[in-house]
């Protein structure tokens, strides 16, 4: 028996470039295997998003981080996106535990397309704006985490304007005709927040097919945060099960069929219910997600050839659905409201790879579908009198929003160089029914969009990449319709004249790697147009919440670095690093220049890593980040944010994990040594204070 096949998981998969000297970057524990001492970083990872097929790092023109299980399991993280701080060209946000985004290359919300297995997460209300709906993904139930930094129109199309995360669950294999099984559990738990986190999951099968499954059951407690200081409420629970069925069809066909489903029951908004900068009071007396709950059911299909028009088929269905449901009531208001909100996405996907000339180049085509329909209501109460009466939603009830696209990629590989060039069309029909406050939407936005990308081996382990692409947007059900109350003390008003967004993107790299070390560096520019950004309108709403609505500007840029390296000293020493820095603006439509909203402040990591032995792993690992004081207007006005700006912070954190037994991996990780109080910026709490987690992890 094999086991879990960890999809040729490499355990040196982090490159960056040291860039000034200095640098801080991938997850500390990302990539080591417990009991085989320290791998050499030459080892390259697969990767499968940049191109739509398998390539190693190195061959990939596109920047690229990879996180895998090992790492997840070591971090214990309270939600996927903080596995990507500190890596090159990423930054968590956190408004309130439970949620957190990636802000990659300076975009986040669904400026950057999310994908589970192949198929969106991205909805129809995914906001352009940090989100829950990524938290609603189990952590502890992925096989590897993928991002393709920069725009990736041609192969993914809508949403995939900053970037690409991809989220990739287990798939078991077996090597034997007799039924075969294995099961692991996991444990950890957290100080600062009094969590608790376990997983249970099995797989059986042989050859010919593959059961697996899990469930995940996670508590936390009020955060404690720098200082000593409590904040709450913020204590949450999450529960998620899975189900995979794998089978051989034939002996070129395979079949997978796949449910997924987690629910947080009760999470409190903490930046609304703690008074933020400039206020001298919570801008809501009650705010809770109740219940926040994704579902999700896969069935996938691929056909192998290895001779004529393609190699592989792979054709793709799901159903996602989304409930966002809440219960809130404004500070000093006497009138509760409770909101029904549901998503559901319907998607089928068609892909062939159709290598050519030997098998030297390859074609990427295929179609995309997808329809949502959007279901939401609200029930307003008084708290005092008990009188209840129906209110329009936070989103029109009943609006639709469809797509359909067509795409292909060739690529071209010579001796040294490799060119790739792809274009996509993309059609979109997003439809609003008439309410009380709006009429009737009905938009039909389509564009053809491309890029082009290229990589030339200066020598041996050397490669000089770039990448150009056209990406387009069109406007989503939650930018033209959304009414409500939003974060930072804002009030949401409609707007269904938005046109779509499109974006000029460009990144030069150089990637490297030698006997012992791996590097990386790239410079990037993103020009928006009509780019969709939530602006004030000027109105002070009866409730003190400020008016804002979302508007095309005229333009906005973001420009940067982003750079790391991993290498290996000894045989038992190791270091690796990243640093990002990122600049924006934005013009409105008068032309006045301000910065961009939430743009992160040069931040990094830096670590070392030491295995004196094939089963002890000590880590060590510096965080930080320097002042962000360029504000957009709305970051100014923005309670989660020090209109001043937000102050730079360093952190010291420590890991220790001994393998026990081949099956069983034991460690202790101390984070925030110097029990610094600090906040990432753009959050909507303080980061966690000094703490001490404990995590096992046992294969049976």
């Amino acid at each position: 028996m094999t086991g879990t096949h960890r999809a040729q998981r490499a355990p040196a998969r982090y490159w960056p470039l040291l860039l000034l000297s200095l640098a801080c970057g991938g997850t500390p524990a990302v990539g080591a295997e417990p009991a085989a001492g320290l791998s050499p970083p030459v080892l390259e990872t697969v990767h499968v998003t940049a191109t739509r097929r398998f390539a190693t790092e190195l061959e990939v023109a596109e920047a690229v981080t990879l996180i895998d299980a090992d790492g997840i399991a070591r971090q214990a993280p309270g939600v996927l996106a903080e596995m990507l701080s500190g890596q090159p060209g990423t930054y968590f946000q956190q408004t309130t535990p439970g949620q957190g985004i990636p802000i990659i290359r300076g975009l986040k919300g669904s400026e950057v397309l999310h994908l589970v297995d192949g198929m969106r997460l991205n909805n129809a209300f995914f906001r352009n704006a940090p989100n829950q709906y990524l938290a609603l993904v189990d952590a502890f139930a992925v096989e590897r985490m993928e991002v393709v930094r920069g725009s990736a129109p041609s192969l993914h199309g809508a949403d995939a304007m900053g970037g690409v995360l991809q989220i990739l669950t287990p798939e078991p294999t077996f090597d034997s005709s007799e039924w075969q099984a294995q099961g692991r559990a996991y444990l950890a738990y957290r100080s600062a927040d009094d969590s608790v986190v376990g997983r249970a999951e099995a797989a059986a099968g042989n050859t010919g097919q593959a059961w697996s499954g899990g469930v995940t059951w996670q508590r936390y407690g009020d955060r404690s945060v720098g200082g000593g200081d409590v904040v709450g409420p913020t204590a949450h629970d999450a529960r998620s099960g899975d189900l995979k069925w794998r089978g051989a069809v034939g002996t070129r066909g395979e079949l997978m069929f796949s449910a997924q489903v987690l629910e947080q029951p009760s999470t409190p908004r903490v930046d609304e219910l703690v008074a933020g900068f400039g206020q001298d009071h919570p801008s809501s007396a009650e705010f809770e997600f109740q219940p926040n709950r994704r579902s999700f059911l896969h069935a996938r299909y691929r056909l192998k050839n290895g001779t004529g028009w393609y190699d592989r088929i792979e054709i793709h269905l799901a159903r996602q659905i989304i409930t966002d449901d809440r219960l809130t009531r404004e500070f000093g208001s006497t009138e509760r409201i409770e909101e029904a909100n549901e998503s559901t996405l319907d998607g089928m996907t068609v892909q062939i790879n159709s290598p050519w000339a030997g098998g030297r180049h390859e074609l990427v085509w295929g179609l995309e579908y997808y329809t949502d329909e959007v279901d939401s209501s609200r029930v307003s109460t008084d708290i005092v009198t008990g009188v209840s009466e129906d209110a329009r939603g936070r989103f029109p009830d009943g609006s639709t929003m469809d797509s359909a696209a067509v795409y292909a990629a060739n690529r071209w590989d010579w001796d040294r160089f490799m060119f790739e060039a792809g274009l996509r069309y993309s059609r979109f029909d997003v439809s609003l029914p008439a309410a009380a406050d709006v009429e009737a939407v009905s938009v039909a936005p389509d564009d053809l969009t491309g890029d082009i990308h290229a990589a030339w081996e200066l020598a041996p382990g050397w490669r000089l990449v770039s990448n150009i692409g056209r990406g387009f947007r069109a406007p989503n059900i939650f930018d033209l319709g959304t009414l409500g109350p939003r974060p930072g003390n804002r009030f949401n008003a409609p707007n269904p004249d938005l046109k779509p967004e499109t974006v000029w993107s460009y990144d030069l790299g150089l990637k490297a790697s030698g006997g012992s070390w791996q590097a990386e560096l790239f410079v990037f520019y993103s020009d928006y147009r009509d780019k969709i950004s939530s602006v004030l309108t000027g109105v002070v709403r009866p409730d003190g919440r400020l008016e804002v609505r979302s508007e095309n500007l005229l333009e906005a840029e973001l420009y940067g670095i982003e750079s790391g390296f991993r290498w290996r000293l000894s045989d038992t020493l190791e270091s690796y690093g990243a640093l990002n820095w990122v600049r924006g603006s934005e013009d409105d439509s008068a032309g006045n220049a301000t910065p961009a909203d939430r743009v992160p402040p040069l931040n990094g990591r830096l670590g070392l890593v030491w295995e004196p032995a094939d089963r002890l792993r000590l880590e060590s690992w510096f965080d930080f980040a320097s002042a962000q004081n360029r504000l957009s207007p709305r970051d100014e006005s923005d309670p989660r944010i020090n209109p001043d700006g937000t102050p730079g912070y360093g952190t010291l954190n420590v890991l220790l994990g001994w393998q026990a037994d081949p099956r069983l991996e034991l460690g202790v990780r101390l984070e925030n040594l110097g029990d610094k109080r600090y906040r990432e910026h753009g959050s909507g709490i303080d980061a966690s204070g000094r703490s001490i987690g404990f995590w096992m992890n046992a294969l049976f």
